[in-house]
Order: C-alpha cells, then structure tokens, then sequence
C-alpha cells in the first residue's frame, strides 16, 4: 500500500506556518517577561539604591 497524502497547497502550509510563528513569538515573549521580572526581584535588594551624581556633587571643586 501506498501511504503517501495529498500534497498541501502553498496557502494550507503558509498559514500553518505563520500560525506556529506567532504562537513561538508570543511564548517567547511571555517567557523574556517572566525573567525580566524575576531579575527585577532579586536585583532590587541586593546593592540598595543606585547614587546618581547632582548637580551639587559636581560644584565642589
């Protein structure tokens, strides 16, 4: 027996594709968020608060 299918159109394989591109960008958008926050978390306590140069700072020459 022969068991070969019937050749998909360039259109069935072209949505299937694109559908199975957004899917895997919209994972991987979803997955760069969660790490992003999960950085967020534990960078926050860890060196306190970044000290940024005022105006007055420099003026003391």
């Amino acid at each position: 027996m022969d068991r070969r299918t019937t050749p998909k159109t360039r259109a069935d394989t072209g949505r299937s594709r694109e559908d199975r591109l957004k899917s895997a960008l919209k994972a991987n958008l979803a997955r760069r968020k969660a790490q992003m926050r999960a950085r967020g978390d534990s960078d926050e306590g860890r060196d306190g608060p970044v000290d940024t140069p005022t105006d007055t700072d420099t003026d003391k020459e």
